[in-house]
């Protein structure tokens, strides 16, 4: 959801030049190390071989990102980050399952990028970049904790708001697993069916444990 004008327009709420310079580096990173491991696997592909796709150092590659698996971390986070800032601006008489899955269908949400997608597909075959996926959610989770705690006004450490936060990150990440898998079955497929996933995980998340 879109941030107040005022927010939009206050100089102190943008980053910085060289933090806007830095964002779009690390993206151009992310991009040619998906398009890499993509044509010649994870394990074919060195740090350097992602330097030179990007026309940087392999030095500067490695100040901005631990391994080569990690390059590929902000294109996973990208859609997390959309997603909690989304929750920041959830209205309080909205259901959290009608928002979110309206919030895909009105663009709200980011639209699904082919990159992301075939790097979410990646997980689940190349161990190191799912530990990457892993990471990334179970880095969001304290961010969602803390949201949901707010929202219900109980403590960030009670149980039912982790165990909560816990079961949102899972439905978020199975559902942008079972979208990108709908993707390659059908290259066109649409946002409209990236929100039937998203509400589909998220009433199996509210429906509780079948048991």
């Amino acid at each position: 959801m879109a941030r107040s004008d005022e927010a939009a327009t206050d100089p102190a709420s943008r980053p910085s030049l060289g933090e806007r310079r830095r964002t779009a580096l690390r993206l151009d990173i992310a991009r040619e190390a998906v398009r890499l491991f993509t044509s010649q696997g994870v394990t074919g592909t060195t740090g350097d071989q992602i330097a030179q796709a990007v026309g940087i150092s392999t030095r500067t590659l490695w100040r901005h990102f631990p391994s080569k698996e990690g390059c590929v971390r902000p294109l996973l986070t990208a859609g997390l980050d959309v997603a909690v800032d989304a929750l920041r601006h959830w209205p309080r008489e909205t259901p959290l399952l009608r928002f979110l899955t309206d919030a895909c269908r009105h663009g709200t949400l980011p639209t699904a990028d082919p990159a992301v997608l075939d790097l979410i597909r990646m997980t689940r075959t190349e161990p190191s970049l799912r530990a990457v996926w892993l990471q990334a959610h179970d880095d969001a989770l304290p961010v969602l904790a803390g949201l949901l705690a707010e929202r219900s006004g109980a403590d960030v450490g009670d149980l039912r708001v982790r165990v909560h936060a816990a079961t949102l990150n899972g439905a978020l990440r199975a559902a942008a697993e079972d979208f990108a898998l709908r993707c390659a079955e059908e290259p066109g497929a649409s946002d409209g069916e990236l929100a039937s996933c998203l509400h589909a995980a998220l009433r199996a998340a509210a429906e509780g444990l079948p048991y």
